[in-house]
């Protein structure tokens, strides 16, 4: 089950609920979930029934009971229980993170797009988003053509406002959302600052340095785009290459991806034990890739709403960050004479899924995504 199915598997819950009278309360357009705060919670949460208990005048918690009730046993989900006040805690079942990797992978370039996923945006929360949060407000309507131009056109385009709204049409796009100025932005000429900053830094560490800071925060340009992985923009690039590499390699060795169970031991490996010096075990770090992708559309989702594609930048950094961390305790080619193995095919199959995510990502925001680097 992918958490866009478990959204709506979660919908269906409170549907069922109402229609035979359980609850007496107007059906949500969409169901919230994500990843919950702490480890050992599931694999996802939803306070659908703290939003629900208001209208139904009854306690959270029991609202979050009689939708338990429907829930277990549904296919795809192991677990479900409450926690808190009423949040719905859900644990998949082991095929889950098999399926995301199979549609990431199917969907390639598409993946994140909302017309290839058929479902309602903000199906899914992803880290450090907010669904509640309304969107911006309205900036007045689009100009009308027979008015002719304003007397006062303001202040001209700063490099990044021209940046931003470019993106920022890419990602509406994307996302299904409707451009909160009309659909298209007017043409404006790009700003000299623009082009030195391109001149000085190159087009991708350019766009890269713009977009990265929230809109209220300052940006802050380097004397030069640094090659190394001190560098973000670096660093998404070069996992989004390294997985590409991944698959080089296994091709050369003599096998290819296939999406299955990557926490399986391979000889030799002790895959999902916490190690011993206290860092991030393989379990902790594939549970953190794996949301990342998941939730991956919901960020561009997100970015569209609140229109901030600063949001995408950060999601990226986070996604580049959970891949090598994965890839440096789960390593998806053999090692040393090591064979190749179900594991390995697997761990291939989720880093090309990653990678893709990667790629999907740095394109919208204009920037390339290498093959080699």
């Amino acid at each position: 089950m992918t958490p866009a199915e478990l959204s709506r598997t979660v919908l269906r819950s409170v549907r069922g609920a109402v229609e035979e009278q359980e609850l007496s309360v107007p059906v949500p357009a969409r169901i919230v979930v994500q990843p919950p705060p702490r480890p050992g919670c599931g694999d996802y949460a939803s306070n659908v029934a703290l939003q629900l208990a208001r209208q139904a005048g009854r306690p959270a918690r029991e609202v979050a009971e009689i939708l338990r009730k429907r829930l277990i046993g549904s296919a795809g989900i192991t677990r479900v229980e409450i926690a808190g006040p009423g949040f719905l805690n859900f644990t998949l079942g082991d095929g889950a993170q098999a399926a995301l990797v199979r549609e990431v992978l199917a969907q390639g370039a598409r993946y994140g797009d909302r017309s290839a996923r058929g479902v309602g945006a903000g199906d899914v929360a992803g880290p450090g988003s907010s669904p509640d949060r309304e969107p911006a407000p309205d900036r007045g309507p689009a100009p009308d053509p027979d008015r002719g131009p304003d007397p006062d056109p303001g202040p001209a385009p700063s490099a990044r406002d021209v940046v931003v709204a470019e993106v920022l049409a890419r990602i509406q796009a994307a996302a299904g959302v409707a451009a909160v100025d009309g659909g298209q932005a007017a043409p404006v000429a790009t700003p000299p600052d623009l082009t030195a900053l391109i001149a000085r830094l190159g087009v991708d560490e350019a766009r890269w340095v713009l977009l990265r800071p929230a809109a209220q925060d300052p940006v802050r340009v380097p004397e030069r785009p640094v090659q190394r992985e001190s560098n973000p923009r670096f660093r998404v690039q070069y996992a989004a290459a390294r997985a590409r590499a991944l698959r080089r390699y296994a091709q050369e060795l003599g096998f290819g991806s296939e999406p299955g169970d990557v926490g399986a031991p391979a000889r030799g490996e002790a895959v999902g034990e916490g190690p011993s010096d206290g860092s991030v075990s393989a379990a902790q770090s594939l549970q953190t890739f794996h949301t990342l992708l998941a939730t991956y559309p919901s960020a561009i989702e997100t970015a569209a709403r609140l229109r901030a594609p600063d949001r995408v930048v950060r999601h990226l950094e986070a996604t580049a960050d959970a891949f090598f961390r994965w890839h440096d305790v789960c390593p998806p080619l053999p090692v040393g004479e090591q064979k190749p193995l179900a594991v390995h095919r697997a761990r291939l199959a989720l880093a090309e899924a990653g990678g893709t995510v990667l790629a999907n990502g740095l394109r919208l925001l204009g920037i390339s995504a290498p093959e080699h680097l």
